[in-house]
């Protein structure tokens, strides 16, 4: 089993990627799309990853992409909650 990366970093790194891919993590949380229990599900699934150095480098280069790489492994789940939070607030 792979070691877990810090929490904290990973954290950030979620919330980049949600900001990468024009989903704000903290807005859909204040709506009540995004659940605690969820928020740290995402950044548990971001500790797991490898592609962790790869993936600072995709954030540093893209910004308002729509949607994560590939191999993001929260990728379906960020796409969801942007798909969620566009519902909650029409």
């Amino acid at each position: 089993m792979k070691p877990l990366g810090r929490m904290r970093d990973h954290f950030w790194r979620a919330k980049r990627m949600g900001q990468a891919t024009d989903l704000d993590l903290v807005g859909a949380h204040a709506d009540g799309v995004l659940s605690q229990q969820d928020w740290a599900d995402i950044v548990k699934t971001c500790q797991g990853c490898g592609w962790g150095p790869r993936c600072d480098e995709w954030l540093a280069r893209n910004n308002g992409q729509g949607c994560a790489p590939a191999s993001c492994l929260n990728r379906a789940r960020l796409e969801e909650l942007k798909r969620r939070r566009l519902d909650a607030v029409s």
